[in-house]
């Protein structure tokens, strides 16, 4: 193997020279990221070494500083996959007094989801409405969940904080983050049928890394 091109470095330096590398391909693609928004980019392409993402990735107006506000005001994160759950830093979250959930793998869950014929990801969603506090959705697996928020925003009085909508996957993918696209919640979504508990997991702790670096 020829090593010339191998960069040793000791463990701690490999994430700065990651995001160095992220930043020089994205100048070189002539690509300028916001200014408020590009640390999460960053973070997603990050995770996924996809610059696509740089692209793709939609931010509704003062997303960024509205999600901010919410986690270091103790709102909770929903999340439509155990992965996702695993990926995000709940140390830092707990910080200011915000769990993570995912309601998935719950038995009763699973048996409503069998009972109505529906996807558990959907029965998760509804669970998720009835916690009594601002909650932040980061949705990286299963349109079915962005579909079901759409729903209760549409025949419930109620509504999301915030919604992550990052699905990966082809079938109802584009038109359920298409929904969201629509309504006036705040959101990062990202167009197409790209995305993953991964990068949902990666947008939360983007977000919650700037926060720690201010509390």
């Amino acid at each position: 193997m020829e090593d010339s091109k191998i960069e040793y470095l000791p463990p701690e330096e490999i994430e700065k020279r990651s995001f160095e590398i992220i930043t020089e391909e994205l100048l070189k693609r002539n690509i300028s990221l916001p200014k408020e928004e590009e640390l999460i980019t960053k973070r997603v392409i990050h995770t996924s070494a996809d610059f696509d993402y740089a692209e793709t990735l939609c931010y509704s107006k003062g997303a960024v500083e509205i999600l901010k506000e919410l986690i270091k005001n103790g709102a909770d994160i929903v999340t439509d996959t155990n992965m996702a759950l695993s990926g995000i830093n709940k140390k830092v979250l707990a910080k200011f007094g915000g769990e993570a959930h995912c309601f998935m793998a719950d038995e009763d869950t699973r048996l409503l989801a069998k009972q109505r014929n529906v996807t558990r990801a959907a029965v998760s969603m509804e669970k998720a409405a009835a916690i009594a506090k601002p909650i932040v959705f980061a949705i990286g697996n299963a349109p079915t969940a962005l579909i079901k928020l759409y729903e209760m925003m549409e025949k419930l009085d109620w509504k999301p904080a915030f919604i992550i909508g990052v699905p990966v996957g082809f079938v109802n993918v584009e038109a359920a983050k298409e929904l969201i696209l629509k309504t006036n919640i705040p959101y990062i979504i990202n167009r197409g049928r790209k995305g993953g508990s991964n990068i949902a997991a990666a947008i939360c702790n983007a977000v919650l890394y700037q926060c720690e670096k201010k509390f």
